[in-house]
């Protein structure tokens, strides 16, 4: 049996996509802040007061990334805890006001990420590659992804 090229292979091309949007997220928006964390603040700008659990959910990480991920922009002051006004036992995250300084900062650049990794696609093939996406890790993670128009 004579193996395909890698590059028949799913697997082998969402990891080089991986990369390439690694090294675009370091060169064009942050290389102190990570995607996974712009997605934490990104959530929180949208969501204050969302916990723990609900960024778990939301972002489709394990507890421990979360929780790993929450300590360090709470180092850097950029997310705060707070009590939950409803329930004293259970802390909420909101963003500071340098948190929402650094999410207005890191916007256009997240977007010029976008724009460098589908340079070459039409606007209908971005959707497509979005869609196409989506249906792969609803698949992956069990469900069914709508088809998106």
């Amino acid at each position: 049996m004579d193996p395909r090229d890698v590059s028949d292979y799913t697997g082998y091309l969402i990891r080089r996509a991986q990369q390439a949007h690694v090294a675009a997220w370091q060169r064009e928006v942050s290389a102190e802040v990570t995607s996974v964390q712009f997605g934490v603040l990104a959530v929180l700008a949208r969501t204050p007061g969302a916990s723990q659990q609900q960024l778990c959910v939301e972002l489709d990480l394990d507890r421990s990334t979360i929780a790993d991920i929450v300590a360090r922009l709470e180092r850097r002051e950029l997310i705060a805890r707070i009590r939950a006004s409803t329930d004293r036992r259970r802390n909420v995250l909101e963003l500071t006001d340098a948190g929402r300084v650094e999410v207005r900062a890191l916007l256009p650049r997240v977007a010029r990420v976008d724009d460098v990794l589908t340079a070459t696609l039409s606007p209908d093939e971005q959707r497509d590659l979005r869609r196409l996406l989506g249906k792969v890790l609803a698949a992956a993670a069990g469900r069914t992804a709508p088809d998106a128009p």
